[in-house]
């Protein structure tokens, strides 16, 4: 599926050909399996892929999974992240995977949603993948009203446009992969580089 100009940071790695195959990766921030195919990826395949100069194109899929509460929040982040400083994106997708585990249920059961969201902006602001935390805020708080009206913040629009894209590919669970616009259930998130490349080198001459 095409990739929306918007949301350009997504792409991780883009084919050295117009005509460069398709690899959409679905995952959940708060997910370990997610992390564990998004280390091996984003370390060891998206450079393999540049330095063998392949026609493949990367891209990073939003897959917000209901049963990890804190992970809407942690989509929302990174999305607030590209909107600031694009350049930014992708190694705040790192931290977050690298970070998880301060965002499990136990680790932020007592902590209020905007709460998360400052930690979140301090994540960003300490690996330079923004430069003012207070603008990333302003894109994030949830202010209390007296009148509420389920409003969401300034990137709710941009989180739902990615669970509907996700939805319309019949994605449920991260991670998964789309390999040119076709669900491979095959692929691990267990898989070494080695492995990745012999399911993918043969996808490259069809």
């Amino acid at each position: 599926m095409s990739l929306s100009p918007v949301y350009a940071a997504h792409c991780l790695i883009r084919g050295v050909t117009s005509n460069a195959h398709t690899l959409e990766v679905f995952l959940d921030f708060t997910c370990p399996f997610s992390a564990k195919i998004w280390k091996t990826l984003y370390k060891q395949v998206v450079p393999n892929i540049k330095s063998l100069n392949l026609p493949v194109t990367i891209i990073f899929r939003h897959q917000v999974q209901p049963w990890h509460p804190t992970s809407t929040l942690l989509h929302e982040a990174s999305l607030a992240v590209e909107k600031l400083n694009p350049s930014g994106f992708a190694g705040f997708l790192d931290v977050l995977f690298d970070k998880q585990r301060d965002y499990f249920d136990e680790a932020t059961v007592n902590l209020t949603r905007n709460q998360i969201y400052h930690k979140l902006a301090e994540l960003a602001l300490s690996i330079n993948a923004v430069d003012d935390n207070q603008a990333l805020l302003q894109l994030l708080d949830i202010e209390s009203s007296d009148d509420p009206k389920n409003s969401g913040n300034a990137v709710s629009a941009d989180l739902k446009y990615h669970i509907k894209l996700a939805r319309a590919q019949g994605i449920h669970v991260s991670p998964t992969v789309v390999f040119d616009g076709i669900r491979d259930d095959s692929v691990s998130s267990s898989w070494t580089l080695d492995q990745f490349q012999k399911w993918l080198l043969p996808k490259l001459s069809m």
